[in-house]
């Protein structure tokens, strides 16, 4: 069901007062019931609810100064639109990580097939290799129809997006900053043209600068958009590992691409295959890890086969590896009908065997 004009200005609300952050949001709305009823809820309730003093004084002051309804008015004037995680377009990848954003404010388009995603991330301080890497990673990606995810970040960031871009393929740039606001200054026409076939996504609202604790906060995002995280170069304390971190959480693959041992560049991407990372050789080696030579068909059946409600009901108890015995204690289902779902669900991209008998929810 959509939510009321209310209801969305409620969130927005919410999401642009100080302190409320993914897990104060979702607590509030679970306690009130609905955003606008947190939103419009007296002082003594908001204190009641366990909402701390200083929250609370955030949320009265940002009531007495935002004006939602019109925000979201002006924004869509500029091109950008909220979604909201209880929107169908939000992405259903990101809708499960811990933290979810509950907004995002996005300019262009996210579209189904960007549920097959890989981010390519690294060091702004790309070596030529690095940049031949990421540009053969990136096309590779774009000619199998797998949007390229990074962060619009000098260095291989750039050089992943540009390359998905002329290959044909559709790219997503995460922000660590509003969407109105570019950054790095020169990579002005590189967002337009993402704009134009992919979009730019943040949950940081429009008008916020780009902030040092922005850009490791949104690499949650970066890995979480994707199937996987390909880290080309990263120095000892590069962003890029910060993402590989992330992804690894999130139950995301990691591949690192190895280079020279005395290279500064290599450091981080070394150290990421000393801890179990797959050693990206190829490209090549992505289509095998990640069965994208089964893209094709899955894509296909996900448009034609609609996700059903017993789907669902199995796709909720697969957040994590689960035997399909276990499926059928937890659903009250027999086990031909979880073999069966379960096989229908393989064909359309929505679950991956993990062991014998065992599945996982792919997003």
């Amino acid at each position: 069901m959509a939510l009321s004009p209310e209801e969305r200005a409620a969130w927005v609300g919410l999401h642009l007062t100080p302190g409320i952050g993914p897990g104060r949001f979702a607590r509030l709305v679970q306690h009130f019931g609905s955003a606008r009823a947190a939103w419009q809820a007296p002082i003594r309730e908001l204190q009641a609810a366990g909402l701390p003093e200083n929250v609370v004084e955030a949320l009265t002051q940002t009531r007495k100064r935002v004006h939602p309804e019109k925000l979201l008015e002006q924004w869509a004037k500029q091109g950008i639109r909220v979604v909201l995680q209880e929107d169908p377009e939000y992405p259903p990848r990101l809708r499960h990580i811990p933290q979810a954003p509950p907004v995002l404010y996005v300019q262009g388009q996210w579209l189904p097939e960007d549920d097959w995603a890989v981010a390519v991330v690294g060091t702004r301080k790309a070596t030529a290799y690095g940049r031949r890497v990421a540009e053969d990673v990136a096309q590779f990606l774009a000619r199998h129809r797998v949007t390229v995810v990074s962060g619009l970040a000098r260095g291989i960031d750039g050089v992943a997006h540009r390359a998905a871009l002329d290959a044909g393929g559709r790219t997503l740039a995460v922000l660590a900053h509003g969407p109105d606001r570019i950054y790095p200054p020169e990579h002005r026409r590189l967002a337009r043209r993402i704009v134009e076939r992919g979009a730019l996504i943040s949950d940081y609202p429009p008008g916020t600068r780009p902030e040092a604790p922005h850009f490791p906060a949104r690499n949650r995002l970066i890995s979480g958009l994707s199937l996987a995280v390909v880290v080309v170069e990263a120095g000892e304390r590069s962003g890029a590992l910060i993402t590989a971190a992330f992804a690894a959480d999130q139950g995301r693959e990691v591949f690192a691409v190895p280079g020279p041992i005395y290279a500064a560049q290599s450091q981080g991407t070394l150290r990421l295959i000393q801890q179990g990372a797959h050693l990206l050789r190829t490209p090549e080696d992505l289509a095998q890890a990640l069965n994208l030579s089964l893209l094709p068909q899955q894509q296909e059946a996900r448009r034609r086969l609609p996700q059903e409600p017993l789907e669902r009901l199995l796709w909720e108890h697969l957040q994590e590896p689960t035997h399909i015995d276990d499926l059928c204690e937890r659903t009250g289902l027999s086990s031909p009908q979880v073999s069966a779902l379960l096989t229908l669900m393989e064909l359309k991209g929505l679950v991956r065997q993990v062991a014998s008998m065992t599945y996982v929810a792919v997003g």
